[in-house]
């Protein structure tokens, strides 16, 4: 009889309430971290780096140290909720990229070092409270958000992210090595190992593909130095090391324990950077929308509820705002783990829980990161091209969950085609004020949510439509 309860304790991957065995809900959670590891970190590095690293030399460590926390920490409010903060969805938070273009131009205005930096922080705490307002009255704004504006930011978010899965298929673009036939192998056994282990196998080795995958890269790159040369010589005749070498040097280097320090940039309020980061917390909130309700859809097979987008948006308000104390940039619902959830359609809340909190020991324990954060990017491209396209199909499926009417295809239509191509191609607005391709190039999801909510609201709608 006890083992009979025990047993009917623990639930499948597959539900969102309930514990799951240890064994399952460590890997499972795993999977999630080594999928947007790199991604969390990446966004503070760019920034630092037009801020001037030369100013952050003594609290780099601090800052990247901080952002694995503090994803771990709105993680946890995310999925389990503080009153009405968190949307209770198996959704994963981390520093978002999408704050990059106008962090960049903020930096130039306040001129670079740490003044600049401190006045992001500030810009990104006040901006964090006013995406948590956002959500709080998100309910009577949800008549601007049907389905086919969500599934066009969604299939929008898909779209953006399959370029950089490809990015890391050939190893980064920034690899010296890029393409090399080293990289694509290695991305492509990844790729095999994930899809066999999916589709020809059953229990934790189907569940638990991506890590699987991940790990199987791991030791074919640490294997291939037995075989080939693990440096080479670019046209310039200068030697370089090819980007699938694992860099034990940064395990070893790396310190067993750290705690993390609060405010260790102090924040600057200056206005100059306030009003952009406001209006891109705008965009955030869109494009949260977009993640939950690909999440919900991917990975449970229905649609968002009002409190699940209002609770999910409040949290990257508030995971914001508390990210800045710690000198971190804004963090936000992570796409790479929707693509994940679409894929796999894992979303027990213990299993991702258990990500959470690895995040967190990540942070207090640099060694532990270290071992993560020497994923070869071509191992990461592997398995990040078939994720990022699970999120199209997700953005397909929220599309056609009301009858493709003319008016729909329309706002599908034109959101992607001028939309996405404008932002995915931003020398198009190269004319136009630098505030506009500040908002809406480099990325095609914003537009594509700009076009679809402003055609959602324009076109008429149809007979049948308008009587429901």
């Amino acid at each position: 009889m006890k083992s009979t309860e025990k047993t009917i304790k623990y639930a499948t991957p597959y539900d969102f309430e309930g514990r799951l065995p240890f064994k399952q809900a460590v890997p499972l959670g795993l999977q999630h971290v080594l999928a947007m590891f790199v991604g969390n970190l990446t966004p503070i590095l760019v920034i630092l780096g037009v801020c001037g690293a030369a100013d952050f030399n003594g609290i780099r460590v601090s800052l990247l140290q901080n952002a694995m926390i503090i994803a771990g920490v709105v993680t946890l409010i995310q999925m389990f909720a503080i009153g009405p903060i968190g949307g209770k969805v198996p959704i994963i938070m981390g520093t978002s990229s999408g704050f990059i273009g106008v962090f960049t131009s903020v930096a130039k205005v306040m001129g670079g070092g740490v003044l600049a930096y401190g006045a992001i922080m500030g810009a990104s705490i006040v901006g964090g409270l006013f995406e948590t307002v956002l959500g709080a009255f998100l309910k009577p704004l949800r008549k601007f958000f049907p389905s086919v504006v969500t599934g066009s930011v969604v299939l929008a978010i898909g779209l953006s992210l399959i370029s950089v899965g490809v990015n890391s298929f050939g190893g980064g673009n920034k690899a010296a090595d890029f393409g090399s036939i080293e990289n694509l192998c290695v991305a492509l056994i990844v790729m095999i190992v994930i899809l066999v282990l999916k589709h020809w196998t059953k229990g934790i080795t189907s569940y638990a593909s991506i890590l699987i995958g991940i790990i199987v890269g791991y030791i074919v790159c640490a294997v291939m130095p037995l075989f080939l040369s693990t440096t080479a010589v670019n046209a310039e005749g200068v030697e370089y090391t090819k980007a699938w070498v694992l860099n034990y040097s940064q395990i070893a280097d790396a310190s067993w324990f750290a705690v993390p320090k609060i405010l260790p940039v102090k924040p600057v309020f200056d206005m100059r950077a306030i009003i952009p980061v406001m209006i891109m917390f705008i965009v955030t909130a869109v494009e949260t929308v977009g993640d939950i309700s690909a999440c919900v859809e991917g990975g449970m097979g229905r649609e968002a509820t009002d409190r699940e987008l209002a609770g999910g948006v409040m949290c990257d308000g508030v995971g914001s705002s508390l990210a800045a104390i710690f000198g971190v940039l804004p963090n936000t619902s992570f796409s790479q783990n929707v693509g994940l959830v679409a894929l796999t359609k894992i979303v027990n809340r213990f299993a991702l829980s258990c990500g959470a909190i690895f995040l967190i020991l990540c942070g207090l324990c640099p060694k532990l990161a270290a071992v993560i954060s020497i994923m070869p990017q071509s191992v990461l491209g592997g398995a990040a091209v078939i994720m990022f396209s699970s999120i199209v199909t997700s953005g397909i499926g929220l599309i056609a969950k009301d009858p493709l009417s003319t008016r729909n295809v329309t706002i599908v239509s034109i959101a992607i085609g001028v939309g996405y191509g404008l932002g995915a191609n931003s020398a198009a607005l190269a004319g136009l004020p630098n505030w506009v391709t500040l908002i809406f190039g480099g990325s095609g999801i914003v537009p594509t949510a700009f076009v679809a909510i402003l055609l959602n609201i324009v076109l008429p709608k149809e007979k049948k439509e308008a009587a429901e």
